[in-house]
Formats: structure tokens, sequence, C-alpha cells
């Protein structure tokens, strides 16, 4: 079985010291830590801003043996500056973190391209890969396109992220996956959704930030986007889910969510459950 990792928006309400905790306690490998917001005021940790914060995080990384897989949210606009990174490039080598999502709001492709390499550079330098999340609702809607991009950039760091609930809503294939090569794929995420796609754009923004399901408990075909992804890379577990979290809290959540993640991947692979992760 791969790794597993919580991520930030499973629960989001959780600073990273405390998500952190709650990953130990519930038996995953890796956190991902939001460090900037994925829309202008939205919910983040600006630890390269919170000197007690990072020590702190960092502290609880060592105490509990938790590594840090990703960081989020880079935000591509057309008033991005690779320049303004250096201090989230620098807290995210301390955190010792291995990637960074990154998404596509500028509508100029050949310019977030561009800059998109020199991103992956800098990134680099820190020991840090980025990954190119294709979301349906930004300018890079598709597995198509995110793949196209990364290869265009001719970095070595650049990467596809692959995300189960946009993989399907953006009517990426797996032809289209198994033509990615390996290397290009560092780690993904998992999640469900009901069968139905959403009918309206903002509809499928709203699932997707803030309502998905359980892996195993919605209609997405899981079992053949595993089976073609590389099995030996980390599985962040993006399962938001503002209802339940009125009345359940994050460590209940976290664990349901990766109960349910190891059931899919067991039955997906055909390998047994671990004793006591059912």
């Amino acid at each position: 079985m791969p790794s597993f990792s919580l991520a930030a928006l499973t629960a989001l309400e959780l600073a990273p010291p405390a998500l952190i905790d709650v990953a130990a306690a519930c038996g995953y490998d890796h956190v991902g830590i939001r460090l900037l917001p994925a829309v202008p005021g939205g919910v983040a940790y600006p630890l390269m801003e919170d000197a007690a914060g990072l020590k702190e995080t960092i502290a609880r990384l060592d105490a509990t043996g938790i590594t840090v897989a990703d960081l989020e949210v880079v935000a591509f606009r057309p008033e991005t500056e690779i320049a303004a990174f250096s201090a989230f490039f620098e807290t995210g080598a301390r955190l010792g973190a291995k990637h960074i999502l990154v998404a596509a709001y500028d509508p100029d492709l050949d310019r977030f391209t561009d800059r998109f390499a020199g991103f992956c550079q800098a990134a680099a330098r820190h020991g840090l890969t980025a990954d190119l999340e294709f979301m349906p609702w930004t300018h890079v809607p598709d597995l198509a396109t995110a793949s196209a991009i990364v290869a265009q950039t001719g970095q070595a760091n650049a990467g596809v992220l692959v995300d189960a609930l946009h993989f399907d809503r953006s009517n990426s294939s797996i032809g289209e996956l198994a033509a990615i090569p390996a290397h290009r794929l560092h780690y993904w995420q998992l999640c469900d959704g009901p069968a139905e796609r959403p009918a309206t754009t903002e509809e499928m923004i709203h699932a997707a930030r803030y309502e998905r399901m359980f892996p195993g408990e919605g209609g997405i075909d899981l079992v053949s986007l595993i089976r073609a992804m590389p099995p030996d890379i980390a599985v962040s577990i993006e399962v938001p889910t503002a209802e339940l979290a009125r009345t359940v809290d994050a460590k209940v959540r976290a664990q349901r969510a990766l109960g349910a993640a190891r059931k899919v991947l067991a039955a997906a692979t055909g390998r047994p459950l671990e004793p006591g992760s059912d």
C-alpha cells in the first residue's frame, strides 16, 4: 500500500500543529499544509509570517514522525510574480516538504507556462516539486492540458497533480493518464463524489471545496483510477465535508477518510487490508 497524507482541506479548521497531531493519531504518514489561501480571503496558515507557529509546527513534526507531503496553494494569476515566493520556498524547505500544489488562474497559457517553468526552477533550488493541478473551472481544465504544459516546461521537478474529483468532472480519461510518464506523477488526491456531475460550474466549485464524499461511498470509478496511478506515490486524502463538520470533529472525519481510502485501495489492488486499518 502507498503512504497516506491528510490533506489540509479535509480538516481546514485545524492549524498545522493540530493537523499533524490528528494525522499521527489516525495513522497517516504525511500532512498537507495550506500556507496560502485558495481564493483571496480564504483560510490559510501563513507560517512564513508566523515564526512561533512555524517553530511549533516543526516541533510537532519531529515529535510525531509525520512529514509534510505538500504545500498549498500557489494560484497563478496574471499579476503573480515568482520573486514573491522566496519566503514560501524557504518555509517549505524548513518543513521538509516535498511538493507544491499549483493552480492556473491566468488566461494566457503561454505566459503561464513560461512563469510556471521559472517557478519550477525556483522550487527545485529548495528541493521541492511543482505540481500542476487541473480543475475544470481554471484555465488548465483537464489532464491533457496539464500534461502538455508540464512537458513543455522541460523542468525535471514539474508534475501533474491528479485529483479524483477533477479527473472525473473534467472527463479526462484513463488512456490519457496512462500516457503520462510516471516521473511526472509525484502524488495524487483521493476522494469520491456522486456519479451525476454538477449542472453548473458554481455547483462544481462548491462541491469540490466543501462537500466531497469519502472514498468508495460515491459514484466515481476510483478502482480504474487507482489501478492507473503509480502504486508507490503518496495518496493525499482530500475530503472536505463542511456539513458533517458541524457535528463531527476533525479526528473522527480524518479517521473515517483514511479507513475508507484503505478499503478502496485494497479492493482495487487485491491487497489485504492491514491489521487494524478497517
